[in-house]
């Protein structure tokens, strides 16, 4: 018989594994990720594509569209959602990986209707953007080159037709479908993907396809490791007991020998041999962890981080391994009945922790265009300003890999939405099977985390049908009764029994929230200030006044939030000089919430003299936004510890737009951000006035108490100081404390309200606080404009800036044009005889940034 070179050629490969064992240790991984061509479905010739990617950013990357957020760009695109795409690549595969027991095609991530054929054989329809897809490809795959084709099938024209056979429309109220040139047709809810790529009251509508995540093929022998759980089971000083639940599939019945070590000292916590099963194993192991170090969240201590590893080992080698960082610490949600209602509030390391925090979105609308730099540009400016929590919001995306572990590194507690959002969705059987694989997924994926802190089943959806009470958004109205028992059936039936099945069938020492707001876990109603969470949005949506902040306390904010605009030097980079208008239709297409523009001008008239121009409205509008955050996060603090949590929408924004972000698009700070950070230092003091009493209170979130001293000052815009009072305090640990109260009439008797502010400053060892409070709007103070002295010195972060002025220099705002740097502090209020130092933190250390920084004050802004 007459052997062919490719048979020869596997021949001497069998030779050699049968002489040297079954090949290299471990599985051999073939990234997939270069190579990639695309073309519009039917379409001759292909282009270059990058993955993972998405179809948008190829066109845009061949110059077939322009910048997609530039001006009025996002209208002229709306046509590539509603086209079929197809992608393609080869790869050569040697004879050693077909020697292998299993390959595996693997799709860490496929946006989101796609059909997948291998060697022009369909081997895979996929129907989730959410979902890893691994399926076993040796049959199909031969010696040499091989192709890889992917069909992604347009979302809208997918899913049209499920619109029509429902027969009713399912409520999805930020589907911006109009912009689609769809009118009405709110298909959003049909697609497991991310809702807010169809439209949000922040972002634009961009419904992308494509291999978002990487690709790769493994190939394995023998076995194969799965899945790696590590279970706290008890805490001491002394020692941490673990169980590790280590996932193993295998080939053929073997002996082997399991192992969990520390990753890069070598050190061997626990082994145990075994037989394992053709088919899936699950090993368990019991270690532990001795004098262990502790994570903490952010302000509370250290967040140490362990890196463990599962091995298993057989026939002489080890055959597999996966790694997993981890942080030793107890957590839980603490829901305990008390004289006002019942708690809320996280507890770490048996310590009631105060979340001090923001929501979080996605950080583009095109996915794969976010830097790991971006990533922890958003969560160190988290920890930078005093967070402890983000609540990683459910029209989003899970998150890849790289976010979680900043947030362990940083001690970012997560609160965790499913990707459900103010819509209702298809209760199907299929629909619920997907979600069900989805959920668990995602779970397994990020359970080892420190900061996973709960899961929560959607944002806002209980709220807003509200069944069996009163309120709601007006949808339950809308429907026969029968349809509205379907709807809410379906509703229970995917928040209540999927999803929370999959949390406790693979997360069980983590709470499960069905919905944020929710007052209770089975609560008819979503509306409660002493039980839950809520969303407190009477500030903004109702047009209330700050003051209401003070007012409307529940047990935990997890969401509330005021807009203001970006700065000029952002709306530079997306619209020109003619633009330049908050009413142009640039300006309005970068603003989404349809009442944002007018919402803003409202409250402006009530707190600020109109502003002179363009530049400075958006400057006021930030200084606006910042003073209603820091307002509510002062409120919050003050009611520790009825109230245990202050989440702002939202940390960072997806495109630059006007909203409610405290970093801008392109990860600029706004005044909210540098607000939140003082707001959210680990001590503050708070001074207010409160049903005619002029109030100072202490928060403390220090773990241990500390005495101080408090000084009231009454000073004039001249830096005259007239009036003080000083008293000794004595501060409880992780409390707040009422240092001074007197009727403010009496306290104030005699002075011009808008000639003169009140300064709070407290002293103690290792503590220094100080905040100026205003009795007046800042439309109706006395402001002259300053004279502001700058002197710049080069340090070794940048720049130090030094500033001095004649008299008080209201939110004076410091920017660098066209020059890559952060400030320190930023809209600060300066006095007369008091001398700031800011720091310009740039790489650009050759600049002349003596002729680049400019400042205003609020008294230049009119």
């Amino acid at each position: 018989m007459k052997i062919g070179k490719i048979n020869r050629t596997l021949i001497v490969f069998a030779v050699l594994a049968a002489m040297f064992g079954s090949g290299l240790a471990g599985p051999d991984v073939l990234n997939l990720d270069s190579g990639w061509s695309f073309r519009q479905a039917g379409a001759s010739g292909w282009l270059p594509a990058e993955v993972p990617g998405c179809v948008h950013t190829d066109l845009l990357s061949n110059g077939k569209i322009q910048e997609p957020f530039f001006r009025l760009n996002e209208r002229d695109q709306q046509w590539i959602d509603k086209t079929d795409w197809e992608y393609r690549t080869t790869f050569d595969l040697g004879a050693d990986a077909l020697l292998k027991d299993r390959i595996e095609l693997v799709f860490q991530g496929l946006d989101t209707y796609a059909d997948v054929y291998l060697n022009e054989s369909l081997v895979l329809s996929a129907d989730n953007m959410f979902r890893e897809w691994r399926l076993e490809a040796k049959p199909l795959l031969r010696f040499g080159e091989n192709l890889l084709r992917i069909q992604f099938h347009s979302p809208v024209s997918t899913d049209l037709p499920k619109l029509a056979a429902l027969g009713y429309d399912l409520p999805a109220v930020n589907d911006q479908s109009e912009i689609s040139g769809l009118g009405s047709k709110k298909i959003s809810v049909f697609a497991r993907k991310a809702p807010y790529h169809y439209g949000w009251d922040w972002g634009p509508r961009f419904v992308t396809s494509g291999i978002w995540r990487p690709v790769s093929l493994e190939a394995w022998d023998s076995v194969k490791i799965r899945n790696v759980h590590f279970i706290l089971d008890s805490l001491t000083k002394d020692r941490a007991l673990y169980t590790a639940v280590v996932e193993v599939e295998a080939t053929r019945e073997m002996e082997s020998v399991v192992k969990i070590e520390m990753e890069g000292k070598g050190k061997r916590l626990a082994s145990r041999t075994c037989v394992l099963k053709p088919g899936l194993n699950r090993e368990i192991i019991d270690f532990a962890v001795e004098k262990p170090r502790l994570w903490w969240p952010n302000g509370l201590g250290e967040s140490f981080l362990y890196d463990l590893k599962a091995t298993v080992s057989g026939d002489g080698l080890e055959m597999d391994a996966q790694s997993a960082r981890i942080g030793v610490r107890t957590l839980r949600l603490v829901q305990d009945k008390d004289a006002r209602g019942k708690t809320f509030y996280f507890e770490v390391n048996g310590v009631p922790v105060f979340a001090k925090g923001a929501n979080y979105i996605p950080n583009d609308n095109f996915l794969t265009r976010v830097t790991p730099e971006k990533y922890e540009h958003i969560v160190k400016s988290a920890c930078e300003a005093n967070m402890n929590m983000l609540r990683v919001w459910g029209g989003g995306i899970y998150e890849n890999d790289l976010f979680y572990d900043l947030c362990d590194r940083y001690g970012i507690l997560l609160w965790h939405d499913f990707m459900f959002a103010c819509s209702l969705y298809p209760g199907d059987d299929a629909f619920l099977d997907n979600v069900r694989v989805e959920a668990a997924q995602n779970i397994r994926r990020l359970r080892n985390h420190p900061s996973i802190a709960l899961w929560c089943g959607n944002n806002e959806i209980d709220t807003a049908w509200s069944h069996d009470t009163w309120g709601g958004w007006g949808w339950k109205e809308k429907f026969s009764a029968e349809i509205q028992g379907k709807l809410w059936d379906d509703y229970r039936d995917l928040f209540y029994r999927i999803i929370a099945d999959a949390v406790s069938e693979n997360d069980a020492s983590r709470s499960y929230w069905p919905s944020s707001p929710l007052s209770d876990y089975d609560a008819r109603a979503s509306y409660s200030s002493t039980s839950g969470d809520i969303h407190y949005w009477g500030v903004w949506h109702g047009l209330e006044r700050f003051e209401k902040f003070q007012d409307y306390i529940g047990r935990f904010m997890s969401e509330y939030g005021f807009q203001s605009f970006p700065s000029l030097q952002a709306v530079k980079k997306f619209a020109v000089p003619e633009d330049w208008n908050i009413e142009s239709d640039v300006m309005r297409s970068h603003q989404r919430s349809g009442y944002g523009n007018r919402r803003i001008m409202e409250y402006m008239d009530l707190c600020h003299r109109k502003p002179k121009d363009f530049a400075s409205t958006l400057y006021v509008s930030q200084v606006m936004q910042a003073d209603a955050i820091q307002a509510a996060i002062e409120a919050h603090r003050r009611n520790k510890p009825y109230c245990m949590g202050t989440l702002f929408w939202q940390i960072n924004d997806c495109w630059p737009v006007a909203s409610w972000s405290s970093i801008d698009y392109y990860g600029e700070w706004k005044a909210l951000q540098y607000f939140a950070k003082k707001a959210y230092a680990g001590v503050i003091v708070s001074p207010f006035v409160r049903q005619g009493n002029l109030e100072v209170t202490v928060v403390s979130d220090l773990l241990k108490s500390f005495n101080g001293v408090l000084s009231v000052d009454i000073l004039d815009f001249s830096g005259k100081n007239l009036k003080n009072r000083s008293i000794a305090v004595s501060i409880p640990p992780n409390s707040s404390t009422l240092c001074f109260r007197e009727k403010a009439d009496g306290f104030m008797q005699g002075l011009d309200l808008k000639r003169v502010f009140l300064r709070a400053s407290l002293s103690g060892p290792g503590v220094q606080s100080s905040h100026p409070f205003y009795f007046v709007p800042s439309k109706d103070l006395d402001l002259q404009r300053p004279a502001v002295d700058v002197k710049v010195t080069p340090v070794k972060e940048g720049f130090a800036v030094r500033l001095k002025t004649d008299r008080l220099a209201k939110n004076l705002f410091l920017s660098a044009e066209c020059m890559d740097g952060f400030f320190s502090d930023n809209y600060f209020d300066l006095l007369p005889g008091e001398e700031m130092r800011i720091v310009f933190r740039t790489r650009d250390r050759a600049a002349d940034i003596g002729s680049k920084l400019k400042w205003t004050s609020l008294a230049d802004s009119y």
